[in-house]
């Protein structure tokens, strides 16, 4: 079978005075029955040279798959009266969410059941949900399309009746007022997808009749309504990259108009949370790293903003959460998270953790009234693990890890923290585990390199049971570290972004060739994956460094970078310009024109390529991938694999439910265990 040749139809862009001829421009309509008839093609051929493999990818599902527990539950909390959890059932792709009165030994009362909402759909996907404060009424979101659009329902929890009231097209993100009747919640704007619009709804009254509370006019920011901890104000949180503006009102007063608590400085963000008289605030105001401040309630404006734990260089406050003994911090110093217990009165100290390379985070905690902080922690031996930590005994409960079904010693696995020396000499962390009998330190394993490198999102070391279907037939898996997230402290965020950004680009590849010269692999057993913007960054790697990956995995790739930051119709666009720059600057122009892998794809030989995509998408359309494939078809050198594979029904996180997402999965794992001639 034939690879699919997309048409080409002139297409002349122009910028600054600078031409350049986009052939397959014309992809950018799905509507277009052309377009659907080239996707089609591409996921026939796609199937045509995977097919060796189909019996593999069905074992390998059902490999994974045996390996999750089917009938599970989450750690339940306590709030409001309530011990709230999620669980599963047997051959259930869905969440069925749950609550007890009073105490676990009461009868479980099943406030939604996804199973029951999806059947039908071939895409059913729940964001937010909130009970009013009554605890009569559940407000929920659903996107039944993938492109993060909710509608949000109501349930009365007292008959199980479902309202015929509904409110269409909005963001997903809502919020009750006190009064058990008013709702808060965001809208998009139907183009951009750009969250910009605070309503208030009156449940009962038509939607045609909601209150437009806030509207942000400015296209660089985004808005979310969120409550703070102690649920006494409601929160309108305005942000671009760089910048924050927050305004409140009390939750008992849903009709008060809502105060600033800090006019937005460019530069200056911050976030706020409540206890006491005072609201807690992170800020970068004079601190790279961040620093918590609290300013009084009456008077909360940055004039009046007193440090409660000052800016330290070397340490990035991440998070925190109020209890009414203690402030808890999650903190990252030199690459790893920490987290800080502090008693108002007194001196405070961090938890411990044994692993050389981990993930551990502030969990659930609702409560004020308890000396009891709840944690989650994982690494790339260790099961995700959820915790109960005595802030003063200093005691430790593991309330639940994540069991892996058919069993899992994690004395067969070695992870580790390894450096590697970017063109620069700064030093880029790299964690990775392997299976200890399957691994000799010769250049002969095969190696899978992981990695983001954006919008300052740190890629911490974390466990996955379906990665044991790689590691276990010798695979290496390792994770870089490199600049654009946060995972060294702000300044590796600000080090990988605008005009620095092929920082990040670099720094895979020095990470890639280390992983070599320290013998853990060879290029003819190299592997890369990354997606959205990690996407990107496997379609710079491969212009510039092709010869060094056996195979790449590029999912839902952002690779039309300069076109598609051009387009401020586009969703996400206008909110981005502080990270990658606005092309209409000349200047940034001709930066982003110098790393998009679209406009950089030259006629050579390029790796084994696996792109996938999905036509739903709202975050990286379509078109780019495909647009992307199309131009290496045409031109690259090699007769090397290049596929693409669109889910017809899905967005940017590919299919919902918990085991469908399995089956692309395996696709992927079946990609490269072909290459490496692995198919057992």
């Amino acid at each position: 079978m034939q690879a699919p040749i997309a048409p080409k139809k002139p297409q002349l862009l122009e910028t600054h005075g600078h031409q350049r001829q986009d052939p397959y421009y014309w992809m950018n309509d799905r509507e277009n029955p052309e377009v659907i008839r080239y996707l089609q093609a591409e996921n026939d051929y796609l199937k045509e040279k995977m097919k060796p493999t189909e019996s593999f990818q069905q074992s390998l599902f059902e490999e994974m798959k045996r390996r999750i527990k089917e009938e599970d539950q989450s750690v339940p909390y306590f709030k409001s009266g309530y011990h709230w959890f999620v669980r599963y059932e047997k051959g259930q792709e869905y969440p069925i969410y749950c609550r007890k009165l009073g105490s676990m030994e009461a009868e479980e009362e099943v406030i939604l059941n996804v199973n029951t909402l999806a059947q039908g759909k071939s895409y059913y996907q729940v964001g937010g949900t909130s009970t009013t404060p009554n605890q009569k009424i559940l407000a929920f979101a659903a996107d039944e399309v993938g492109r993060r659009i909710y509608t949000i329902y109501f349930k009365n929890l007292e008959n199980g009746e479902i309202f015929e009231e509904s409110i269409p097209e909005i963001t997903g993100n809502f919020v009750w007022a006190a009064d058990n009747q008013t709702l808060f919640y965001s809208k998009q704007d139907p183009d951009t997808l750009r969250s910009y619009r605070i309503f208030k709804h009156i449940l009962g009254s038509p939607v045609a009749q909601d209150v437009l509370v806030y509207e942000e006019t400015d296209e660089e920011f985004s808005c979310v309504v969120h409550k703070t901890k102690s649920e006494k104000y409601i929160l309108i949180h305005s942000e671009s990259t760089i910048s924050s503006e927050v305004r409140f009102i009390d939750a008992q007063i849903p009709d008060s108009d809502f105060t600033l608590l800090q006019k937005q400085i460019p530069n200056l963000e911050y976030a706020a949370d409540h206890y006491g008289d005072d609201f807690y605030i992170r800020t970068n105001d004079q601190a790279q790293n961040f620093k918590l401040v609290k300013a009084p309630i009456s008077t909360p404006g940055k004039e009046n903003w007193v440090d409660v734990i000052p800016h330290r260089p070397d340490v990035l406050l991440e998070d925190f959460d109020l209890f009414s003994s203690y402030l808890v911090t999650q903190e990252r110093s030199q690459g790893l998270t920490q987290i800080q217990i502090k008693p108002w009165e007194g001196e405070g100290h961090k938890l411990q953790f044994d692993d050389e390379t981990y993930t551990a985070w502030i969990s659930t905690n609702p409560e004020f009234e308890t000396d009891w902080l709840r944690f989650g922690y994982n690494s790339l031996t260790t099961p995700s693990s959820v915790v109960d930590y005595h802030m003063l005994s200093r005691e430790k409960t593991l309330l639940k890890q994540q069991e892996v079904v058919g069993g899992y010693d994690p004395g067969e696995f070695h992870s580790e923290r390894i450096w590697a020396k970017a063109h620069d000499d700064t030093l880029v962390p790299i964690s990775l585990v392997y299976k200890k009998a399957l691994f000799t330190k010769n250049g002969k394993n095969p190696l899978l390199l992981y990695s983001y490198g954006s919008y300052g999102y740190s890629m911490d070391a974390y466990f996955s049971s379906n990665r044991l279907s790689l590691l276990n037939r010798g695979f290496v898996f390792a994770i870089a570290h490199i600049r654009g997230g946060e995972d060294m402290g702000r300044h590796w965020y600000e080090e990988g972004k605008m005009l620095k950004k092929k920082n990040t680009f670099t720094d895979f590849i020095s990470c890639a060739e280390h992983l070599i010269a320290q013998n853990y692999t060879s290029p003819p057993h190299l592997y890369a994956m990354g997606g959205s913007a990690g996407g990107l960054l496997m379609g710079a790697v491969i212009n510039m460094k092709p010869e060094l990956f056996k195979g790449v995995i590029a999912n839902v790739p952002f690779v039309d970078v300069v076109t598609t930051m051009l387009d401020e119709s586009i969703p996400l666009t206008t909110g981005e310009f502080q990270e990658w720059g606005n092309p209409k600057h000349q200047e940034y122009y001709e930066y982003m024109l110098s790393y998009s892998p679209y406009d950089n794809v030259e006629a050579k030989e390029y790796p084994n390529l696996l792109v996938t995509s999905g036509l739903h998408d709202s975050q990286v359309q379509y078109w780019e991938p495909t647009k992307w494939v199309a131009k290496l078809r045409d031109l690259k050198t090699d007769s090397n694999l290049l596929l693409l594979y669109t889910n017809m029904e899905a967005g940017h996180g590919g299919a919902s439910g918990r085991f469908n997402a399995l089956k692309e999965l395996a696709l992927e794992y079946a990609f490269l265990l072909m290459l490496e001639g692995k198919l057992i």
